[in-house]
């Protein structure tokens, strides 16, 4: 299998460089995997095509404002990314750029007290930073952090996309992107889809940048995701399998919930409870043990998460879909509509 059959022509003019004015007011596009049927709808009336009995699992991961911006010692500037923390310290795993050579060692400063020494490297690619500073790091960090918004955007964050880059349900602290399928739901949805018997449950996938490196190889199966940090609360598994002794759909709030499911499903035992590291990449002739229907944004040309979105539709239909959704205009990427593939 090619990486190159799972490209698609996209004109600039398509990719969503902000938000919907309203969060549930985005166009949903409708794929029906039985009949082949494409269909399009607003999102807010996706309760029409749940049924009562279905679970929502949502991933209630928060972005932090991963993008700092400082100055070396020389005066040079430096933009450090940073990736993941090391458990209960402040030290963390980042990129850095602005500068040709780092070496360990280095002095990095920051507004309001806060400096940063480089320690060593961390792979080929990045490298270990100690912060401190005059006060707590996180409560720094929120201050001073930008918004890590894609590459694709072309565009610095603003005020707004504190808040629109996040779902309503984030509340755990971690992720460098965004769970984009989760952004079309509000509060008021949820309340909507509750009071018809649809049930909500939540896991923590901190979405990494490993999820939307270019594919570099020729051949998907050569790829090797990165891993990124997961949590299934017991609540969780209990609600999923309820709803599936009663006959309910399980349904992915986006690719990163559908592939923390069927991570921890494909460990010994199957789905279960536990916190711990996901590096599952999903492709076609890849058969799902746990998800039954998948929200879900567009996605990049060749990315690991058209694959996976092709791995549950089927490649030809997934494409077919994105010609139609090129042809209609709809807006993709993170920012983007949905699709309800069922």
């Amino acid at each position: 299998m090619l990486v190159k059959d799972f490209t698609f022509d996209l004109p600039a003019e398509l990719i969503a460089r902000y938000p919907a004015p309203e969060r549930d007011g985005s166009r949903l596009m409708l794929l029906n995997r039985e009949t082949g049927a494409i269909a399009e709808t607003v999102f807010r009336d996706i309760g029409q095509y749940l049924d009562s009995g279905d679970l929502l699992v949502m991933n209630d991961t928060r972005v932090i404002p991963a993008r700092l911006f400082g100055t070396k010692l020389s005066g040079g500037k430096v933009e450090v990314f940073l990736l993941r923390r090391l458990v209960d310290s402040d030290q963390w795993e980042c990129m850095l750029r602005g500068s040709k050579k780092f070496r360990p060692g280095q002095q990095i400063l920051f507004g309001s007290g806060m400096t940063a020494i480089v320690n060593s490297r961390c792979g080929t690619e990045n490298w270990l930073i100690d912060f401190s500073g005059c006060e707590p790091f996180d409560a720094w960090l929120d201050r001073e952090g930008h918004i890590p918004l894609p590459p694709y955007l072309q565009r610095e964050d603003c005020a707004s996309d504190r808040e629109r880059y996040q779902t309503v349900v984030a509340r755990n602290s971690g992720a460098v992107a965004a769970p984009t399928a989760g952004l079309h739901f509000t509060a008021g949805l949820l309340d909507q889809l509750a009071a018809r018997g649809i049930a909500t449950a939540f896991l923590t996938l901190h979405t990494g940048l490993g999820t939307f490196q270019p594919v570099r190889v020729e051949r998907v199966q050569e790829h090797r995701i990165h891993c990124e940090r997961y949590s299934i609360p017991p609540e969780t598994v209990a609600v999923i399998r309820r709803t599936k002794a009663a006959g309910g759909r399980v349904i992915a709030v986006g690719t990163t919930t559908a592939r923390t499911l069927e991570y921890s499903a494909g460990l010994a035992g199957g789905l279960d409870a536990g916190a711990g590291e996901a590096d599952i990449f999903i492709y076609p002739g890849y058969r799902f043990k746990v998800v039954d229907a998948l929200i879900t944004n567009f996605h990049l040309p060749e990315s690991t998460l058209l694959m996976l979105v092709s791995a549950f539709a089927g490649r030809e239909f997934v494409l077919d879909a994105y010609k139609n959704a090129v042809a209609c205009g709809f807006r993709f990427y993170s920012y983007g509509d949905a699709m309800f593939i069922y």
